[in-house]
């Protein structure tokens, strides 16, 4: 080899080991950021795990998929027995990281014994001495909130599992303003978990009420449904795509990601996604660079809406 084209190789060589050395590295992800829980002194990612996500699912792909979800700032979770297999899948992936999550639970048994029966099996099943929020399933109509809050009923459960040590908080879901409106009224809960939607709010004034009355309330808000859009064609309601999702969801991913960005710009304190892993991975994807919607990325969302069937509907005028 000619000197000159030693030494030319030699700067090139310099030249890519100077380069190397100084550039900067590949800047991280920043961890899903946390918001507080109304009065309770917690702080959640602003994303949860929901439990739907590790439904059906292999035990090492559950650990795996739970063990981002922890390493991406995830700390609430999620669960009820209705999910299939997912309290199964879930308790065993969650152990490790028990201690630093915040694990929410449900129940939908409406008296007494049933509920309790159900709270010893899913602290059973998820491996641990007690759940952060134990809430009650999908409250839908007048007499299910008549039963859980009389005598014999499932509120007993939980009281007692509270001065137990098995349950910290209490709370419940809800698919019925009405009801949710009642509910607030009628006990001190520490939390309401409901759908805070695009369509929902624009298309059929379900969840402005509820949200207000909580804030007023200091309750934490955490909310369902972020990234839904409509229900299925009648043709496709046992037949369609997305078989962990009842309702159809957003548009995937540029509609789902402006649909939850939006929910996340209500005061809520997080948002589940649907069950389906690639809506869970790019909820996680917006939480991380997440940025409030732009005005123009409001309006063009809400014309998207426009005469679209919602999910829900009010029963009565609230």
């Amino acid at each position: 080899m000619e000197r000159r084209d030693f030494l030319k190789q030699s700067a090139l060589a310099a030249a890519a080991t100077a380069t190397t050395r100084f550039a900067p590295a590949a800047t991280p992800k920043k961890p899903i950021a946390r918001r507080p829980l109304g009065k309770t002194g917690e702080h959640l990612s602003i994303i949860g795990f929901g439990g739907i996500v590790v439904m059906n699912e292999e035990t090492t792909a559950s650990k795996n998929i739970v063990a981002e979800a922890v390493d991406r700032g995830i700390n609430y979770f999620d669960v009820a027995p209705s999910y299939g297999n997912a309290q199964e899948r879930l308790g065993p992936a969650l152990a490790p990281y028990r201690k630093d999550c915040f694990l929410a639970c449900k129940t939908e048994g409406q008296m007494k014994d049933d509920s309790r029966k159900q709270l010893e099996e899913s602290l059973r099943l998820l491996k641990t001495d007690h759940v952060d929020l134990y809430q009650f399933h999908a409250l839908t109509k007048m007499t299910d909130l008549d039963k859980v809050l009389g005598s014999g009923g499932a509120m007993e459960t939980m009281e007692a599992a509270k001065k137990e040590g098995k349950i910290r908080y209490i709370g419940f879901s809800v698919h019925s303003a009405e009801t949710a409106l009642a509910a607030m009224d009628r006990y001190n809960f520490d939390t309401v978990l409901f759908p805070v939607n695009f369509v929902l709010f624009s298309q059929a004034n379900f969840g402005p009420q509820i949200l207000k009355k909580a804030q007023e309330k200091g309750m934490g808000i955490l909310a369902l449904k972020a990234m839904a859009k409509t229900v299925w064609p009648e043709g496709q309601k046992k037949d369609h795509p997305e078989p962990k999702c009842w309702y159809q969801p957003a548009a995937y991913p540029e509609e789902a990601s402006l649909g939850l960005r939006w929910t996340l710009g209500h005061p809520i304190t997080a948002a589940l996604s649907p069950g389906d892993e690639k809506y869970f991975r790019l909820a996680m994807d917006v939480a991380q660079n997440y940025q409030p919607l732009e005005p123009h990325e409001e309006q063009m969302l809400i014309a998207r809406a426009n005469g679209v069937e919602p999910i829900f509907h009010l029963h009565n005028d609230v």
